[in-house]
Parts: C-alpha cells; sequence; structure tokens
C-alpha cells in the first residue's frame, strides 16, 4: 500500500522533529502550514539553515557561536580580561550582557553535567576551560543555572580549577532556586552577578 504522504513532505515532516519539543504531529503542522502557507518563509528558512550550519563555528576562547575564529567580544580591548564568567549556554550569555553590568569575558560550556544524559566533563570540554585559565589566570566566575546540573557543574570545576591558584566565585542566589538565567529579568541578574562570591570546594 502506497503512502497518501508524498515522500518530500515525509522528509520535512521527519526532520523538523529534530527541534526540542516537535512531536510527530507538530511537525506535521510545521510543515503543512510552510509549503500552504508560507513557501518564501520555508525558502528563507532553508536558506539560513543552509548558511549557520556552513559558516558558524565555535569560538576558539569562549566556545561560543561565531562566524569568525575569535568572536567579537573575545576579541576586543575593551573588555576587562581579569575576569572570565562561566555560562551553560549562549542565551545565558546574551542574558549577562543585558544585564550591562559585567565587562568581563566569558566561556560558555554548551550544557551542564548530566550523568543520566551521558553528558560528563569530555562532554563539555573541560580541559578547554582549564587551558583558558593556565593561559590568562582570572577570577572565574560560575554563573550556572541554579539547578541540580548547574550546582554540580560550577562545584565540579571549582574543584578542578584549584590548583590553578585562581580566584573562583559563584554568582549570588539571587535568582529563584531551580531558575534558568534565559527566564530572569535582567535586574534580578545584575544583582545576582554584583554579590556573587567565592565557591568553597
Amino acid at each position: 500500500m502506497h503512502s497518501v504522504t508524498p515522500s518530500h513532505l515525509e522528509e520535512l515532516i521527519v526532520a523538523l522533529r529534530c527541534l526540542p519539543g516537535v512531536g510527530p504531529k507538530s511537525a506535521q503542522r510545521m510543515a503543512y502550514h510552510l509549503l500552504q502557507r508560507d513557501r518564501e518563509g520555508a525558502l528563507r528558512l532553508a536558506q539560513a539553515l543552509e548558511l549557520a550550519t556552513n559558516n558558524i563555528q565555535h569560538c576558539s576562547k569562549c566556545n561560543n557561536f561565531s562566524e569568525h575564529e575569535v568572536c567579537s567580544l573575545c576579541a576586543s580591548p575593551k573588555r576587562d580580561a581579569g575576569l572570565l564568567c562561566v555560562v551553560e549556554m549562549p542565551a545565558d550569555l546574551l542574558m549577562m550582557e543585558q544585564t550591562q553590568c559585567y565587562r568581563g569575558l566569558y566561556y560558555v560550556l554548551m550544557g551542564a553535567l548530566s550523568p543520566l544524559d551521558g553528558i560528563g566533563a569530555k562532554e563539555l570540554h573541560f580541559d578547554r576551560l582549564v587551558r583558558r585559565v593556565q593561559e590568562h589566570p582570572c577570577e572565574v566566575i560560575m554563573a550556572t543555572n541554579f539547578t541540580v546540573e548547574g550546582d554540580a557543574t560550577a562545584h565540579y570545576l571549582a574543584t578542578l580549577l584549584r590548583p590553578e591558584n585562581v580566584k573562583v566565585s559563584r554568582i549570588a542566589r539571587g535568582l529563584p532556586v531551580g531558575g534558568e538565567l534565559e527566564h530572569v529579568d535582567s535586574g534580578t541578574l545584575a544583582q545576582a552577578v554584583l554579590e556573587r562570591r567565592e565557591v568553597i570546594s
């Protein structure tokens, strides 16, 4: 029996399911919408995805997404190289920047320790962060989320960095427990940065 769905449409539906939180029905609705209501938008999306996947890499210094080997933040002479803020995701970095109270540099982990999901120190490339600190000694500010995984990541990194003789601090809990930086207002986040404290491991 032949499928009633054209094979290219089926391929599109399957491809859309790679997005987080998108199940079979949602993917189907998106595919139908793009083809029926917004073919121009579909083509723009396809082109943007191709350009992004071909041209965006990880910054060699902070691990954030960048179109160049070193991103504009890391290359800026106006940033305080004596401060290094460790965040989980690029969205967290953007939130930190919105506070306008932090002028240091960043390191983006692209996740947090989560053994149940198979995410350990190797997957998060902690060795790159250690090398970064060794090359440019600084205060390391842990701005991981106040979740079980974020706290575990901050504690693990504080222990890992202890031999480097650098000050390691943690942003203050002005943030709600269980909260994620991406969803916190910039005023609360600014206060948390200003009231950060040293991590004792």
